[in-house]
């Protein structure tokens, strides 16, 4: 079920991000003031190097360096002689994410920090910052805004709160006053974003690392974290966790001691980094450390900071299922890969899932998509459900002998809005059957005919996606031996 309030903050370590939430709860100006000191604005060649002594990368998901963007807006703006523009994103559309908006709420002095430095630094003209109009933050960011004076004038956009919404270009077109979709074609926001003007855009929390940066230096601020990766890192653990909460640690930490914090009980699989991300199992999971370089030698990601684990006692498969289902659907209709080719992998891991179709048809449709959409969503896609038929191999195995698992899914991936309220399946009276073979002819998808011409079908039950066709093989069974029914 997707979450309406804010879960609660736990942190590992010291905080930095999460300074002053025990004592202020929301930091107002004068709690953030005391808690996190003064702050001053910064040249940019300064700038620059912060961002690059504390290798500091963008914490919405694509990890690119803060310093290269501030760098391309640099010189897009001599280049073409204009003015910038500042974009925070804190839209998190991903509906598994709650990290942006803990800053949000709690901590908005912060992400206003980090704009109004890079603001100085560009000799912006705005700062806009973007959030989701689900109405989470709005209001403490608005606060913030009255308590303080800010450099340039800043404003606040709403979105859709979309999956897409939240991409780089997509915020861009929203605050340009068009359709809040990314973009046909592949355009870098520094050489022409709101406005046409050259345009930094980062996650919100990738300027409030900056901020705290700022005051710590680039030594203190690496006292922290690994080599590769100085500072702390925002999670977002929800899935089964019995403590779910956005927890802060330094980089380096062992995921096992956060599962342990969150408590997190055994199952079958964690997938990391979010809807784009991928899956572990729990064995990488007791290996994998808290970072780019950790979790991805544990075959994870850590894209959007999110850790959500499974249950044992729900359908890993149909879990995965229900988020490819609903990232086909967040398409924005634009492209090929996304208009036609996510329907069709929603399509084939359902087929998959229900001992329909092998994985091979699985890895054929993640294979159209791959490389081939005009922004990221259709790999993202790709790569989340390659992992999971990867990861939950011998479940599927169950699933294609038309056996399945024995699970149903309990959908506790945070989608919006409830799993399946009414599942239903196939049953067949073999009493009445006598093979005419015209249920098979109506849902070729899920029914077909065995080696004696007789009905096989999965245990399992019917996708939504089948489920009219299922009913129309019911009616058309001459004999009445096709029944659809609630499954248990």
């Amino acid at each position: 079920m997707m979450r309406t309030t804010v879960p609660p903050v736990a942190c590992v370590g010291e905080p930095r991000l999460t300074a002053g939430f025990a004592e202020f709860g929301r930091l107002d100006l004068l709690a953030h003031e005391e808690v996190h000191g003064p702050i001053g604005p910064m040249e940019p060649a300064n700038l620059l190097r912060l961002a690059e002594g504390i290798q500091l990368k963008g914490k919405g998901g694509a990890g690119f360096p803060l310093a290269r963007k501030l760098r391309a807006v640099l010189e897009s703006c001599e280049r073409q002689d204009l003015s910038a523009v500042v974009v925070v994103n804190a839209t998190e559309g991903e509906p598994a994410s709650w990290k942006d908006k803990v800053l949000l709420t709690r901590a908005p002095h912060l992400i206003l920090d980090g704009a109004a430095l890079a603001a100085y630094a560009l000799d912006a003209d705005e700062i806009v910052v973007g959030v989701a109009d689900d109405g989470v933050g709005r209001e403490s960011l608005t606060e913030a805004l009255q308590e303080r004076r800010m450099p340039v004038p800043t404003s606040i956009v709403s979105v859709p709160h979309r999956f897409i919404s939240g991409e780089g270009g997509a915020l861009v077109n929203g605050i340009n006053g068009l359709p809040h979709i990314p973009p046909g074609t592949k355009k870098r926001s520094s050489d022409s974003g709101v406005g046409g003007l050259p345009t930094l855009l980062s996650n919100a929390e990738t300027f409030a690392q900056l901020a705290v940066a700022a005051r710590l230096g680039p030594y203190e601020y690496a006292a922290l974290g690994t080599d590769d990766e100085p500072g702390t890192v925002l999670l977002t653990v929800t899935g089964v966790a019995k403590r779910p909460a956005v927890v802060e640690c330094a980089a380096g930490t062992p995921l096992r001691e956060i599962l342990d914090l969150c408590e997190v009980p055994d199952g079958p699989g964690i997938l990391t980094g979010g809807y784009h991300g991928k899956w572990i199992t729990r064995e990488a999971a007791d290996r994998a450390e808290i970072s780019r370089k950790g979790l991805a030698a544990a075959g994870g990601t850590l894209g959007a900071g999110v850790v959500l684990p499974l249950g044992a006692d729900t359908c890993p498969l149909g879990e995965a299922a229900q988020v490819v289902r609903y990232l086909a659907g967040e398409s924005a209709g634009q492209c090929g890969p996304c208009k036609m080719g996510l329907p069709d992998l929603a399509r084939a891991v359902d087929l998959a899932v229900s001992g329909s179709a092998p994985v091979e048809v699985v890895r054929a449709a993640a294979g159209d998509v791959k490389g081939r959409g005009a922004c990221s969503h259709p790999d993202g896609t790709a790569r989340f459900a390659l992992s999971a038929v990867e990861v939950f191999a011998e479940d599927l195995r169950l699933h294609t002998t038309g056996e399945g698992c024995g699970r149903r899914v309990k959908g506790v991936m945070g989608l919006p809005g409830a799993p399946d309220p009414n599942p239903q399946k196939l049953t067949l009276d073999w009493s009445r059957c006598d093979g005419h073979g015209l249920c098979a002819h109506v849902v070729p998808d899920f029914i077909r005919l065995d080696a004696n011409g007789f009905p096989a079908f999965p245990s399992t039950p019917v996708p939504t996606w089948l489920r009219e066709g299922a009913l129309k093989a019911v009616k058309v069974c001459p004999e009445l031996a096709l029944r659809l029914s609630k499954a248990e």
